[in-house]
């Protein structure tokens, strides 16, 4: 219930849809003749699409995310796995056209080959299956195979993991297919502003790993005002940070996590 529900009220949510929504409503309202309401729908609808697309409003509310979890100086000699969380591929193009198509959060697959290149003992577990409540597609432990190997990473140190719908059963089943011991090191890969959420997750379902951010979005140079890169990248960038808050607060408020915002240990 709460994946159905997490995912029908993000499609009604994200910026888009919500000015698209709201520029339905002022239109039936000039047809009621709420002429005044109609005018405050369409200007708060024009409203969203202005800051999510044209400020750095997006980027800042990436920004406590992205930098809550760095990246270590230094890794111990040895690394006994390492987690990537799916969300890299396009898996309604893979479904049907095989390869890897990747999207804009592939740089999480990228990474993790580089760090399964240099740490040839590590295992390397993929975490994803389809988390599309509509679009049939390939579950990225099923996609993330046929990349990881044309990279150079062995197919016998592959643990797949293709059943995960959210960060929560990503912890959940990943614990359960690591089956990590004492004493062991396991990194996590995922997305930057993703980061925060997913350790509380996995902190929760008693898999502690050590983070290792990737797919930044903002150069965290960004300052108040309009937005230096396009309105499209901008737009997603708000919805992404909007999505992560949400997310961050609903899995505290309903005892998934044990902090709003997780940190470092």
């Amino acid at each position: 219930m709460f994946f159905v529900a997490s995912k029908i009220f993000w499609l009604l949510a994200n910026p888009l849809s919500l000015a698209t929504l709201l520029a339905l409503a002022s239109f039936l309202l000039v047809l009621a003749g709420w002429r005044r309401l109609a005018a405050t729908a369409g200007g708060l609808g024009f409203l969203v699409l202005a800051v999510s697309g044209w400020t750095t409003a997006g980027a800042l509310m990436l920004h406590p995310l992205e930098e809550r979890f760095q990246r270590p100086m230094t890794l111990p000699e040895r690394i006994d796995g390492i987690v990537v969380l799916g969300g890299g591929f396009e898996g309604g193009v893979n479904r049907t056209r095989g390869g890897y198509e990747l999207n804009s959060s592939g740089d999480r697959f990228v990474e993790t080959a580089i760090l399964a290149l240099r740490h040839p003992e590590a295992k390397v577990l993929v975490s994803g299956g389809t988390g599309a409540l509509m679009l049939a597609g390939e579950g990225d432990g099923e996609t993330a195979p046929r990349l990881l190997e044309a990279l150079g990473v062995g197919r016998g140190r592959l643990l797949l993991d293709n059943e995960a719908r959210n960060t929560q059963e990503n912890a959940m089943f990943s614990k359960r297919l690591a089956d990590p011991k004492p004493g062991e090191t396991w990194l996590l890969v995922t997305s930057a502003f993703h980061m925060p959420r997913s350790v509380g997750l996995f902190r929760k379902a008693g898999f502690q790993v050590l983070p290792w951010p990737a797919d930044y979005r903002t150069s965290g140079a960004e300052r108040p005002g309009l937005a230096e890169d396009n309105a499209f990248d901008s737009m997603q960038n708000t919805a992404l940070a909007i999505r992560e808050w949400i997310g961050l607060a609903a899995y505290r408020i309903t005892g998934r996590i044990d902090v709003l915002l997780p940190a470092p240990e």
